[in-house]
């Protein structure tokens, strides 16, 4: 059984790793190919590293691993909002090697995520979501609110993202609780 566990900064290069795996697969067609070609899982390890050691405003990351060898197959990373007025905690990432998908683990790093920022006093979570990404199911199946959309620019493109909330956070306890018949 695939175990959840608190990210450790030597983690960060298999988060890397599994950070551009995950957005060379779901962004394909949605963002440039030539940026996803380009994504660097060093430079994305080394700003995990920096989260993880300097662990501020809250900052917590999860990381699910292969009972045998430990091997990094998915990752979410929460803390305090980056913007105010939407939450007071955000799930920042939630990534998946494609293979391990449609398995449980997200709904379980979901809930690693809301039982942290519930326990060190976050009432409310969100996490924004490009509304092109097919993810945002799952976290309508979970029990999310749609509470924005909004147009940024990714590699120069502009694309359009959504603001799910769970408020308050023991919603998302609640709908990860166990997993749901399909």
């Amino acid at each position: 059984m695939i175990q959840i566990r608190r990210a450790r900064p030597d983690d960060a290069a298999a988060m890397g790793a599994v950070h551009v795996a995950s957005w060379r697969d779901t962004y394909a067609g949605i963002l440039p190919d030539a940026y996803l070609t380009t994504l660097s899982a060093a430079r994305i390890a080394a700003a995990y590293r920096r989260s993880m050691i300097e662990r501020a405003r809250g900052d917590a990351s999860f990381v699910a691993c292969l009972p045998a060898g430990g091997e990094v197959v998915g990752f979410g990373t929460t803390g305090r909002a980056r913007r105010p007025g939407m939450g007071e905690g955000e799930i920042e990432t939630l990534y998946l090697l494609p293979d391990w998908r449609d398995q449980g683990i997200g709904r379980r790093l979901m809930r690693a995520a809301a039982a942290h920022l519930g326990a060190v006093g976050f009432h409310s979570v969100f996490l924004w979501v490009l509304s092109a990404n097919n993810a945002g199911w799952f976290y309508r199946r979970l029990g999310g609110r749609l509470v924005a959309r909004e147009t940024i620019r990714v590699a120069g493109q502009a694309v359009e993202q959504s603001a799910v909330i769970w408020d308050p956070v023991a919603l998302l306890l609640e709908a990860t609780a166990q997993p749901r018949a399909t």
